[in-house]
């Protein structure tokens, strides 16, 4: 079993101050990511289950869908789980469609999952220390409404281990550029990164049209975080990434805004001075 992180730097004892912080660059966030986002992203995603479920007609055809689901499965580097709330629209929850291509499974709400989970009530940050657990007993994940997890029973999520995730931005097409609002999908995508199961990660992502996309916008730091130690050394990996973003607002906003050759703010006022004349 690896170790716990101590509850130090941005989780742990200072995790709701740190929150607060995380919670303060989501504006932030959003407007740095908005001029990076694909043009058909802009839309929310069309969910593809209609078809999927209707579209099999005949045994011969279900029966084909669900090889190609089981051969997908056997590629996956662990098995997959997701507790679900049953908060969200079943055609456009990520962890449902996951769950439709056969590479993630329901754990009941109240048993307990006997490997790593991905949840809010995690004490340390998960991290490539975790990876043989993972790997032996497998990764869940918590799949309710943003919109309601101030009220979900998170009590009910029970596992040998919990983690939370490091400072990631979100790719989906509901909170496209907002820190840590990150669907289900992205969130399991992001923790077989993290533990150097970066196939596994390509393979969830692949069934999205968003989902490589989440890759790329988070490469950077998904990348810094697979190479750390520890859960203390993901934790102080995150800090700088945090802080590099304050930076590079402050020399946004300072930065002088180039105007065309030849106008000067002080024309503008005359010219309005003329009009108001």
């Amino acid at each position: 079993m690896p170790p716990k992180g101590k509850k130090s730097g941005a989780f742990g004892k200072t995790r709701h101050k740190e929150s607060a912080r995380i919670r303060g660059a989501k504006q932030k966030e959003t407007e740095r990511f908005e001029d990076r986002r694909p043009r058909e992203e802009e839309e929310a995603e069309e969910d593809s289950s209609c078809s999927e479920l209707e579209g099999h007609d005949t045994a011969e055809d279900s029966s084909d869908e669900e090889e190609t689901n089981r051969i997908t499965a056997d590629q996956l580097a662990c098995r997959l789980a997701m507790f679900d709330f049953n908060q969200c629209d079943p055609k456009r929850c990520s962890g449902r469609k996951l769950q439709r291509h056969g590479l993630i499974y329901t754990q009941k709400l109240g048993t307990k999952f006997g490997g790593l989970v991905l949840s809010p009530t995690g004490v340390s940050t998960l991290s490539p220390a975790d990876r043989d657990f993972i790997l032996q007993f497998g990764l869940c994940v918590v799949d309710c409404s943003w919109n309601q997890v101030e009220h979900t029973p998170i009590h009910r999520v029970k596992a040998q281990e919990h983690r939370l995730l490091p400072f990631l931005v979100a790719a989906n097409p509901v909170n496209y550029g907002k820190p840590c609002r990150l669907t289900c999908a992205e969130a399991i995508a992001a923790g077989l990164y993290i533990i150097g199961e970066k196939p596994s990660c390509d393979l969830l992502m692949s069934k999205f049209k968003w989902g490589p996309n989440f890759v790329e916008l988070n490469r950077e730091a998904l990348d810094i975080y697979a190479k750390c130690k520890d859960s203390k050394d993901v934790i102080a990996k995150q800090q700088e990434i945090m802080e590099q973003i304050d930076k590079e607002r402050e020399e946004l906003r300072a930065k002088p805004i180039d105007l065309p050759p030849g106008f000067s703010d002080e024309e503008e006022d005359q010219e309005e001075e003329e009009e108001v004349e």
